[in-house]
């Protein structure tokens, strides 16, 4: 089972660190990083201060016990504001708890070298011990000890420590499936394994960095608000000074807690108090999801994002593409075609290449190879061509001279045509059926002479359709990146509904794709777990990278996704857009919510030298003590209020921008203004039979 998502916010053990944080965070240092709640602190000091002059003798501020419940709901707000962010942050370094258990200084199995050579000594050595560049071997039953690339074997491992899916995954060396992380558990088979990080270095301890680090950095967007709260603090600090010559005029005296109240309910406190809290619960989210981010920046700018880059196979096919017949050529025979294909897909490690091999066996039952016709191939390989996105071929040399090619269409006929042949058109004519019917056709020859045709074929998955309409209702467009030739990648794309391709892709391809968009203003997303994807995915904006994948591939993207699942890439836009979309709906209803404390404490303020203020008295408030006393409990107890809308988010709907902004004004700015009319006004019904 993955981890539960659906976890409670407030479980006892995170609420009691939480509280005890609370506290802890009243520091100053902690409180000026966000310049509102750092003039609540300033303001709840000022109270203080005023309850000891109070004391000393001090007649014209009130009463001591109405200025002390002034301080004690002034101290509460910072602590319910520091409860949100403490809160938000036990989550995360309880998920880091989780993950340090699986850290360990366990045994590893050590390969002694001598020079570039393996001897067959194993060591046992703690594996704090190990370094990039050792080799050991785990067997069943084994635990990991560090991350690293398998360069030798198949294995069954349990990864359900990291990714907290209970299913087994095979990885193997070869291909993109070869990488091994510290701490998961070999269940079958025996792997031999190069260390590829430095102690201290692994991705666990990455993890566990990220998610319990005390000093999470800003987003651009946060900063951006931030800045704009203060402004808005600085207007009303200038408002509430500018007072003191109209309450002289009016002749009417205004103690410092009224002052103080007045400022506190007028400034954004809720957000302000809940920022944080917000960013911090956004990163947790994507942990739920099995995400690792690496900043709140890339979770952030995945709400942000305009064009999305998908691989075809894994993504928007199931991704197991399987051999499903064999065309020859005009003047070539089919146990010819056959025999070379199994040759030529032995050093292919893709599981395309291994699905050659199985349908060309059992083909050649059906068709046996004849007297000595075919002896021509048992001659020893000397040399063997492994598939890369470059050259988009594989092959091997034999001993008696012949050479044996396979790859793209396009590819393999810049090789016949390069050494004078002829691309018969009827090879054309099979590729182009091929490609049109969705499938992938592989031309095979031999010494530059076609034999003939693979056919591959893969399987769209179901509803991705749909989830691709949803992404275009966000104002997404999605591109489908993929080998196949223009027909294939047309049938596909159109068959599920994106909204480019990019066909016969190599890598290059990718990255020129990537900053031709960004040169238009656009952010860009892709998926990668190549080594070949690693300059791609730290072009992007935001670059998702597979646990399963390279340890380059993972170095260069900015998330790593722990489920190796292609379609999480729609699954964190929507995130993305959650967090942002949870931002702009709370900073909306805190601003909105300064209206009714306006309303509740400026006429309390003048309602006895100026009595027509009491028009502005909509409420009817018993008295003006009463009314800031109602005014700043609400102004307090909102906070808490909101503190599960903040972590969980804001419920997202794939819905247009301009729809957005008429549902989030609507509910939150609409309701930002009614709430706290009727919320003081109950409030002040409660006070007022203790007054």
């Amino acid at each position: 089972m993955k981890r539960d998502r659906k976890d409670g916010l407030f479980k006892k053990e995170l609420v009691f660190e939480a509280i005890k944080q609370s506290f802890v965070k009243l520091n100053p240092k902690y409180q000026f990083r966000s310049p509102v709640m750092f003039t609540v602190e300033i303001g709840t000091f000022v109270m203080m201060f005023v309850c000891v002059w109070i004391l000393s003798g001090e007649h014209s501020q009130g009463s001591f016990a109405y200025n002390l419940i002034i301080f004690l709901i002034l101290l509460a707000t910072l602590l319910f504001a520091n409860f949100a962010e403490a809160l938000a942050e036990a989550r995360g370094k309880a998920q880091a708890a989780s993950l340090r258990k699986t850290r360990q200084d366990t045994p590893a199995k050590k390969i002694a070298l001598l020079g570039e050579i393996f001897v067959n000594e194993i060591h046992i050595v703690p594996s704090s011990q190990l370094v990039k560049g050792d080799y050991f071997v785990c067997e069943a039953g084994d635990i990991i000890p560090t991350d690293g690339e398998i360069v030798e074997g198949i294995a069954t491992i349990d990864e359900s420590a990291i990714t907290g899916e209970s299913a087994p995954v095979i990885r193997e060396s070869g291909g993109d499936k070869s990488s091994v992380t510290g701490g998961t558990k070999v269940l079958s088979d025996k792997i031999k394994v190069k260390v590829t990080t430095e102690p201290g270095e692994s991705f666990l301890d990455k993890m566990i960095a990220l998610v319990e680090g005390a000093s999470r950095q800003k987003t651009p967007n946060e900063i951006a608000l931030t800045i704009l709260l203060a402004g808005f603090t600085l207007v009303f600090i200038i408002v509430c000074t500018t007072l003191q010559p109209f309450a002289a005029y009016a002749k009417t005296p205004i103690p410092i807690s009224a002052y103080i109240s007045l400022f506190v309910c007028l400034i954004p406190t809720t957000i302000g108090g809940l920022l944080s809290a917000i960013g911090i619960s956004g990163m947790d989210r994507a942990l739920r999801a099995n995400v690792i981010a690496k900043s709140g920046k890339a979770v952030e700018t995945a709400g942000d994002l305009d064009v999305l880059l998908l691989d075809k196979t894994g993504t928007i096919t199931i991704g197991n593409r399987k051999a499903t017949n064999f065309y020859e050529a005009p003047g070539a025979t089919l146990p010819e075609l056959i025999h070379a294909s199994i040759l030529s897909s032995n050093s292919d490690a893709t599981p395309e290449g291994k699905s050659i091999v199985e349908l060309g066996k059992k083909m050649l039952t059906e068709h046996p190879l004849t007297a000595n016709k075919f002896d021509k191939y048992k001659a020893e390989v000397t040399y063997q061509i492994n598939f890369t996105a470059e050259t988009r071929s594989s092959g091997v040399d034999l001993a008696n001279g012949i050479k044996i090619r396979k790859g793209a269409s396009d590819a393999v006929k810049k090789m016949v045509e390069n050494a004078g042949n002829t691309f018969q058109q009827e090879i054309t004519d099979i590729v182009n059926k091929v490609a049109a019917n969705g499938g992938t056709p592989l031309v095979v020859i031999e010494n530059n002479k076609v034999l003939g045709v693979v056919e591959l074929q893969d399987i769209i998955k179901t509803g991705i359709h749909e989830r691709f309409e949803r992404l275009r209702k966000m104002g997404v467009k999605t591109v489908m990146v993929t080998g196949d030739n223009p027909l294939t990648a047309k049938y596909i794309a159109g068959k599920a509904g994106v909204d480019d391709y990019i066909a016969e892709a190599k890598p290059e391809d990718k990255m020129a794709y990537i900053r031709k968009e960004q040169a238009a203003g656009k952010l860009v997303a892709m998926m990668g777990d190549g080594t070949n994807d690693a300059p791609a995915l730290a072009q992007a904006d935001v670059g998702v990278a597979m646990n399963s994948g390279t340890a380059a591939a993972k170095e260069a993207g900015n998330m790593v996704d722990l489920d190796n699942d292609p379609t999480k890439l729609i699954e964190i836009v929507e995130i993305g857009k959650q967090l942002l979309m949870t931002r702009g709906t709370l900073t909306t209803f805190s601003i909105a919510n300064d209206v009714a404390k306006y309303f509740a404490i400026v006429p309390a303020l003048f309602i006895t030298s100026i009595p027509a203020l009491q028009r502005i008295n909509v409420m009817s408030l018993h008295s003006p003590a009463s009314a800031i006393l109602s005014a700043i409990i609400f102004n307090a107890i909102i906070i808490p209020m909101l503190i599960p809308l903040a972590l969980k988010g804001v419920a997202y709907k794939p819905i247009g921008a301009s729809a957005l902004l008429r549902r989030n004004l609507l509910v939150y700015g609409l309701g930002g203004v009614l709430v706290p009319f009727i919320g003081i006004k109950l409030i002040d019904v409660v006070v007022a039979l203790f007054m």
